[in-house]
Formats: structure tokens, sequence, C-alpha cells
């Protein structure tokens, strides 16, 4: 089988009901995330989110709109991000998730990918349709490795 030519990304944009946005702290590096993930081989992006939010948050959700696509041309990734509303569940800490939390918007934390708050931005004071973007510029992971996130 050959290699992909893109990467698929899927996460969500999950907000309770006090306009709180909800993240997932990393257990392989000190950065917190949305919920989300890679697209599985015959999965479709908007399962694939429902998927990722429940692995890492053990909450159950439904994907009331796509909110934005993302293309990181340095990377060859796409990135399809949802608006998802919680129907269920419970807040669970797994291998992937050692803090699960809900930030009000001036209070996410600095060790937040910043692609990742570009979005939540694109969410809330974008259109109600779909963003479509390029986003540029170091990865989260870089960032980390230059001391800088």
């Amino acid at each position: 089988m050959s290699k992909p030519i893109f990467t698929i990304g899927v996460f969500a944009a999950i907000f309770d009901d006090e306009n709180r946005i909800l993240f997932c702290h990393r257990t392989d590096c000190d950065l917190w995330n949305l919920p989300g993930g890679k697209l599985e081989h015959g999965e479709a992006p908007w399962d694939c989110v429902i998927r990722e939010v429940k692995e890492e948050t053990g909450l159950d959700t439904v994907v009331e709109r796509l909110s934005g696509i993302y293309s990181k041309p340095a990377k060859d990734e796409i990135v399809f991000q949802y608006v998802c509303r919680v129907t269920g569940g419970e807040m669970t800490l797994n291998d992937e998730a050692d803090k699960i939390k809900y930030f009000a918007l001036n209070d996410i934390p600095s060790n937040t990918s910043p692609k990742q708050i570009e979005r939540i931005k694109d969410v809330l004071e974008g259109p109600d349709g779909v963003v479509a973007k390029t986003q540029s510029g170091k990865s989260s992971f870089e960032l980390i490795n230059e001391g800088l996130l």
C-alpha cells in the first residue's frame, strides 16, 4: 500500500454552557490540545472526530457543524475543525490525556498550540459558514523544542 499524500487531522471545538472550551493535556508532552487526531483508513472525518473525542475524553458527542478546513502545506496536512456538542459520557483520563478541562477564552493556557487557538478564534469570530485557510509557521513540537511554547 502506498503512503498517502496528505495526513488528515480532525479536531473538535466543544463549548460548555458558560462558553468555555474543552482542552486535553497531552501525556507525551506539556501541551494542551483540542480533542482530535488523525483520520484512519476508511473513516469519514465526522465519524473520526466523534471517535477521537470519545477516546480522549470519555464524552459522547454529535457534530453540529464543520467550522473550518485548514491546509498546512509544509506538513502535507489537512485539518477539519468541527463544532461538537456533548450528549453523554463522563470525562475520563486515559493514556492520551492526563488532564481534561474547560477553559474560559481568556484563560487558555500558554502551552496551547497557536494553530488551535487560531481555529478557536475562527469559530467564534468567523462567519457562520466554513473557514478555509492556510496555516503556516512552526508546529507545536518545534515551538516546544525551541523553548517558545
